[in-house]
């Protein structure tokens, strides 16, 4: 396994629609049985959670933080998001922006100063009407260290290229301060070989987090690092877009995002960017304009080919969540007793979720008594699976096993 598994983009039971289960004892424990090393905080900017961080976390290596009195190797580092909505060259926009910070009295500048702009108690992602090249400034003035990044950069209506608020390039969101911006955020329904068709973004290191709002949720997108483990060696790994110490990305499979494709979750209509062409972005069921997705946005603002590679291009790995992969194969929900219950037995044997998705060899499991999953896995690794494409919404339904296989093994419903 790679040295560092970091997850940088959380939510803490702070932020709307977020599960209450999202405190540091919770978050410490799973990033242990997900096999994630470091944590985003996520919320910072909110102050019941920016207290709660201090009173529980205490210092490690430099930057990072682990929770008092845990023996686990968990490591948080110091994340927010900010909802940027405000008005520029004649449009409303709408952009998240990711913060880190090294230490809790840069943040306490941060918060001091957007305290003074908006509202920080009221989401643990506050809204602000406040210019994203400005935010940057606030950041970078409070400690030069801090590093920002545009959120889910594709997503249509929350993100620097987003369809609905978004901008055509980088400069023309931070302007003079495109220059601080060293990376991007793909998002779940974007993946990096989507990205690399956009010359402009060669020298952006494309970065991939889980945004989770429940435990569960954590690490579905991840970044894997081999450079010491502090603060300033992942930022610098990040910034200088090196290949030997910054890895690969973990990705969901873009189609199962739930912007992949255009359409009308309320009308059920979900188009290829070709079909919206041909409707003229109207949907054909209640005749207003289709939510454009990021396949289509990508299409629009590349100039490269499908297929292209740039030659500094960081690497990418494709995965399921496991108990998503374990609920294909029991043909169950995800939350079901019997997935949850096959979940911790093999965390139980295997030591963590990603240990299991990209380490464990094929036929250790199939030693464990279940060969259907080890067929699951295998499937997995190589992309060997179907996805009806997430849109406006919605997110997209993958397919290990066609329903004929599904039959054939149903009569299997224990793993060991």
């Amino acid at each position: 396994m790679a040295k560092i598994v970091a997850d940088f983009h959380i939510h803490s039971k702070y932020s709307r629609a977020t599960s209450p289960k999202m405190d540091i004892e919770c978050l410490d424990e799973m990033a242990t049985i997900k096999g994630i090393n470091v944590l985003g905080t996520g919320d910072f900017t909110h102050p019941a959670w920016f207290d709660n961080l201090k009173t529980k976390l205490a210092p490690a290596e430099q930057g990072l933080f682990k929770m008092k009195g845990s023996n686990t190797n968990t490591r948080f580092i110091l994340t927010s998001e900010i909802s940027c909505i405000y008005s520029k060259n004649g449009k409303v926009r709408k952009v998240h922006m990711l913060l880190f910070a090294p230490d809790f009295e840069t943040v306490e500048r941060i918060n001091t100063k957007l305290d003074t702009i908006g509202n920080l108690t009221a989401d643990g992602r506050p809204i602000l009407g406040l210019d994203a090249k400005e935010l940057a400034k606030i950041a970078l003035n409070a400690n030069e260290n801090c590093m920002v990044i545009p959120s889910h950069a594709w997503t249509p209506w929350f993100s620097v290229f987003g369809s609905k608020s978004g901008f055509d390039s980088l400069e023309e969101c931070f302007e003079d301060y495109t220059k601080h911006i060293y990376a991007i955020e793909t998002g779940l329904s974007s993946s990096p070989d989507m990205n690399w068709r956009l010359s402009a973004l060669d020298n952006i290191t494309l970065i991939s987090n889980g945004d989770a709002h429940s435990p569960a949720k954590l690490g579905r997108e991840a970044c894997i690092f081999d450079t010491e483990l502090n603060y300033t060696s992942l930022m610098e790994a990040i910034k200088s877009k090196d290949k030997s110490k910054f890895l690969y990305t973990i990705e969901f499979f873009p189609e199962e995002g739930k912007y992949h494709y255009d359409g009308h979750r309320n009308c059920n209509v979900s188009l290829k960017p070709k079909e919206t062409k041909k409707y003229n972005g109207i949907c054909p069921v209640c005749a207003k304009p289709l939510v454009v997705g990021v396949l289509n946005r990508v299409e629009e603002l590349a100039d490269r080919p499908e297929g292209f590679v740039p030659a500094n291009a960081i690497p990418f790995k494709s995965l399921i969540p496991l108990q998503e992969v374990i609920a294909e194969v029991f043909d169950m929900w995800v939350n079901s007793k019997k997935v949850q219950t096959a979940y911790r037995e093999l965390i139980d044997k295997f030591g963590s979720e990603f240990k299991i998705l990209l380490e464990v060899s094929l036929s250790e499991l199939k030693a464990s008594g279940f060969s259907v999953f080890s067929e699951a896995i295998s499937r997995m690794r190589k992309g060997d699976i179907k996805i009806a494409p997430g849109y406006d919404g919605e997110y997209g339904k993958v397919s290990i096993f066609t329903e004929i296989e599904k039959k054939d093994f149903s009569g299997q419903k224990t793993l060991f």
